[in-house]
């Protein structure tokens, strides 16, 4: 049980692909082990798992905080992930990179604290994880429109589903 550790061109950002164990009953990986991360260098701790399962189209984001590092995945279907440097006092602020995440290959994304994610659903459906290395507060979240001019993101699809805070 290993995973692949590489950097991207975002400082802080790790794109994570683990091993997948298939057979004739289907597959088995291991998204996660304290163990297997911390030989990689990467000693976190995580708190809170969450899952969000939407449709075609749906567009999550582009949501963050200055304390909580985040583990993404996608269980199934495929997602559009946009990871984007949220720190304002940075020269980096704006800059960003995409990722393509399913349930095919569970690649993962390692976001650090002051960088947003955003994901948009680009199968029928899909199921979006993501652990947490501090507990979820609202009141510390801070949230970018999806299509915020200053990170001029090449989203897939140019009408989303949004809703409440996501909407331009």
């Amino acid at each position: 049980m290993t995973i692949e550790v590489k950097k991207t061109k975002l400082a802080g950002v790790l794109l994570i692909t683990p091993d997948i164990h298939t057979d004739v009953r289907g597959c088995n990986v291991t998204l996660y082990s304290k163990r297997m991360y911390e030989e990689q260098g990467i000693n976190l701790e995580f708190v809170e798992n969450k899952v969000s399962i939407s449709k075609r189209n749906v567009l999550r984001g582009i949501h963050g905080d200055n304390d909580t590092w985040k583990l993404i995945s996608c269980l199934s279907g495929t997602v559009f992930l946009a990871v984007v440097n949220c720190d304002e006092s940075s020269p980096d602020f704006g800059t960003w990179e995409s990722f393509t995440l399913s349930g095919d290959d569970f690649k993962q994304v390692l976001v650090p604290p002051k960088f947003g994610n955003g994901h948009l659903v680009i199968s029928d459906s899909a199921v979006f994880h993501y652990q947490w290395s501090a507990y979820y507060d609202l009141n510390n979240q801070f949230s970018y429109k999806y299509n915020d001019p200053r990170f001029n993101i090449n989203w897939p699809v140019k009408d989303p589903i949004v809703i409440g805070r996501d909407k331009p």
